[in-house]
């Protein structure tokens, strides 16, 4: 398969993949354990890699949000739970998710085997990857369900940080870039109406150009996949994505 057509539906599977344990009822269960909502949750455990950080540090790395809400749900969090110990309850969420959903797949150790390697070539070069960086360095599970979402979100993270350098790189208001590709979502990341942007012609370009460069930013670690690797990690992909709607997990299987 040719690199941009390899890429396109992979970037685009592993987006919408590697978010699907963050608001299920599982997830929500762990957080009420923790004496937080799932949306603090969300904060203090997917920032969690960070380590005990302010909350600009980690305005800095999901890019997207209105900082004064980062910084709500993120004080809110750790006033309760150390923020790498709520790190490492948010994966083991993803984990809960992913053994439920996930069991029944056949040839998730293959799409594991791709998904590290291509982890494993990121990993070469870290600058300005500081979300990626933290969720690549967290210890993985032994069972191919829990370590294929495990990796699917760490893959997640590795194309967000890329796309926040590239968003830069052309002089686009993360603010700017989220209301222009999601203007269903800009209330759900904390703005209100009143602060939508401006748009223009040339942010839609400058938008377009940073897209372009977030894929000859992250194409070089996808390169290290042969053919048939790239076969597996679509396969196992795909078949994740069918399970969302039709979970198959460990007791079922036969």
């Amino acid at each position: 398969m040719p690199t941009e057509a390899f890429l396109n539906e992979a970037c685009t599977l592993v987006g919408d993949l590697g978010w699907s344990f963050y608001f299920v009822p599982t997830t929500a269960a762990r957080a009420e354990a923790l004496d937080l909502d799932v949306f603090s949750f969300y904060a203090i455990g997917r920032g969690g890699v960070l380590g005990d950080v302010e909350p600009s540090v980690v305005v800095s790395a999901f890019g997207y949000f209105k900082p004064s809400i980062v910084e709500f749900l993120w004080n809110e969090g750790r006033s309760k739970v150390p923020p790498r110990e709520a790190a490492r309850q948010h994966l083991a969420a993803a984990h809960d998710f992913a053994r439920a959903t996930f069991g029944g797949i056949e040839g998730l150790d293959r799409y594991c085997a791709a998904a590290e390697k291509v982890v494993r070539a990121a990993q070469g070069s870290l600058a300005a990857m500081a979300l990626f960086a933290g969720y690549a360095a967290e210890p993985l599970p032994d069972d191919a369900p829990a370590k294929a979402l495990q990796l699917t979100a760490t893959l997640r993270e590795f194309r967000g940080s890329a796309h926040l350098v590239a968003l830069v790189a052309n002089g686009v208001d993360p603010k700017v870039a989220h209301y222009l590709r999601r203007p269903e979502m800009f209330s759900t990341f904390g703005w209100t109406d009143a602060e939508a942007p401006e748009t223009s012609d040339a942010d839609i370009e400058a938008l377009a150009a940073a897209d372009e460069l977030t894929d000859r930013l992250v194409a070089p670690a996808y390169d290290v996949l042969s053919s048939a690797e790239q076969d597996d990690f679509l396969a196992g992909l795909r078949a994740m994505e069918a399970a969302i709607d039709a979970p198959i997990g460990v007791s079922e299987v036969a």
